[in-house]
């Protein structure tokens, strides 16, 4: 809104991630869906040992049960021994994120603040995680990688299931994985 009226926004995504800070321990970028239309934005997160025995689990964009439960396929699946540790979650630009996509995104912003290790600037995580930690096909897949090669993406990290039959865009390497083991091996790598 401005002062002679409304003024389009041409790419939505480049408002959400253009002050986010590249290769900065616990910041994941996701490819959601909002309606038909892809969108780039940013999940933060901060972990912090705690010295109280119940450990706090805040967020905010994400729902605060689906964040407990994906901690705890972390600790389960990933190795994350995460029980003594607080745990913030924020989605920037005020976005309120509920499809299972933004799963790998939330999962490796989290693992990234644990072990306090950057994930590459630019990298893209896209994927529902399951309770046993395999990471299971999306929808859409093709608008989401479009999209975050338009905004100069080199590098996605999506479920394997989703690359069979679909047209890559060029300049961004996809990488699919199965499961979480393999998606925090690429996001760290």
């Amino acid at each position: 809104m401005k002062s002679i009226g409304l003024k389009e926004v041409l790419n939505p995504s480049e408002i959400f991630l253009e002050e986010r800070s590249k290769n900065t321990p616990g910041s994941a970028i996701v490819a959601t869906m909002e309606g038909t239309r892809a969108m780039l934005v940013e999940v933060q997160a901060l972990v912090t040992p705690t010295h109280f025995h119940n450990p706090r689990r805040m967020s905010t964009g994400i729902d605060q049960n689906r964040l407990s439960l994906l901690m705890a396929v972390l600790e389960k699946s990933g190795g994350y021994l995460m029980q003594q540790h607080d745990a913030y979650i924020k989605v920037a630009g005020g976005v309120k994120l509920e499809e299972p996509a933004v799963d790998l995104s939330v999962i490796i912003s989290i693992a990234s603040s644990f072990k306090n290790k950057e994930v590459r600037g630019d990298d893209c995580f896209i994927g529902e995680v399951g309770l046993t930690g395999e990471v299971r096909r999306v929808t859409k897949i093709e608008s989401r990688l479009q999209e975050a090669a338009k905004l100069g993406f080199t590098r996605a990290i999506v479920p394997k299931s989703n690359l069979t039959g679909i047209q890559l865009p060029e300049g961004l390497k996809v990488h699919g994985v199965s499961d979480l083991g393999q998606a925090i091996k690429h996001a760290f790598n």
